[in-house]
């Protein structure tokens, strides 16, 4: 059967998204931290989705990793099936050149046929802050009197990915930010100074300065020779953490004595603490999800809510971003 004549669903178009693209279909932030959250309940009960994938090219301590992902129907709009690929090369930071690429790549689930391609840089900064969103949304601790303070230690792409968030949800934050390069937070700081919903900000010449008074600590910070320097005696007693640079920053000892400790896949979590990266830290009390959906209520000690990335939420943002791309004509369609 020629492939004009055959049906839409089995001769769909294959769209390329740049990451301008990409950012011009980004969904607002309501509508983000919607989808995040959705992501987060749907694991283990919707969607199937095995443990990263890898390998590690030359040269040392790169990496390339699959992270496949199945969503089953979700609200009436049929399965979700793609994967995101992701490779880590640090040595292309002194060539001037990003150390982290991606693509995600979405087919159609009831013929396997490819039918997006997208830059995943955008993707994975957003659908990072959007869960990180959902956490502080769920369990930030209530302040009454004064504005909410908020920390990022970090202030490369994922600081500034979380700025939104954090002046949608927090409205009037007092922000401090550290970086260990201080031109780095600088720049920060300027962008977050013009940013509506940002009450103040100031940069700090170390971590723990940052970090002091928070009622929310977020580290995203570069993986490095720091490890677990941020302990409990830098933090009040009724903080939220959440750790986007998995054990970088956030001792395990705040992991233990926290009150409620939530990971975002219990499987991907015990597989890294296994290989090291978690040295010393329990066994999470739940997932984020399940914590949604047992409407677990935020204790009023501190809450530590460590996400490690899934790809699941990279294939829900992507599909999102797709939709709205070919609804405004943006991205190339390749030929087949």
């Amino acid at each position: 059967m020629p492939a004009e004549s055959r049906p839409a669903h089995v001769n769909p178009p294959l769209r390329y998204l740049t990451g301008a693209d990409v950012i011009a279909s980004m969904p607002p932030i309501e509508e983000r931290l919607r989808l995040a959250e959705r992501t987060m309940t749907a694991l283990g009960t919707e969607a199937e989705l095995p443990p990263k994938i890898g390998v590690s090219p030359r040269p040392a301590d790169s990496f390339a990793h699959a992270m496949p992902a199945h969503l089953r129907d979700r609200d009436g709009r049929g399965d979700l099936v793609g994967m995101k690929w992701v490779l880590g090369y640090p040595t292309n930071i002194p060539l001037g050149a990003a150390s982290i690429h991606g693509i995600v790549l979405l087919n159609d689930p009831d013929t396997g046929i490819p039918i997006g391609i997208l830059d995943g840089g955008p993707i994975t900064a957003q659908r990072t802050a959007a869960i990180s969103g959902v956490a502080i949304r769920h369990f930030a601790p209530p302040v009454t009197g004064r504005a909410p303070r908020a920390a990022i230690i970090g202030t490369g792409v994922q600081g500034s990915s979380h700025l939104p968030i954090l002046a949608y949800l927090l409205p009037g934050v007092e922000l401090r930010l550290h970086d260990r390069d201080a031109e780095r937070a600088i720049a920060l700081a300027d962008q977050a100074g013009s940013m509506t919903g940002i009450g103040s900000v100031k940069t700090t010449g170390t971590a723990r300065d940052a970090v002091e008074g928070a009622d929310v600590v977020i580290t995203a910070a570069s993986f490095g020779p720091v490890r677990q320097v941020l302990k409990n005696d830098w933090l009040t007693p009724n903080v939220l953490i959440v750790p986007v640079d998995y054990a970088t920053y956030v001792a395990a000892e705040v992991a233990r004595d926290a009150d409620l400790f939530l990971v975002d896949e219990r499987d991907q979590f015990i597989a890294n603490r296994d290989a090291g990266l978690f040295d010393g830290y329990p066994d999470p009390t739940a997932t984020i999800g399940e914590a949604l959906l047992a409407r677990t209520p935020r204790p009023k000690g501190r809450v530590l809510v460590s996400h490690l990335g899934v790809g699941l939420a990279d294939v829900v943002f992507a599909d999102a971003i797709l939709r709205s791309a070919a609804a405004a004509g943006r991205g190339i369609v390749l030929p087949r």
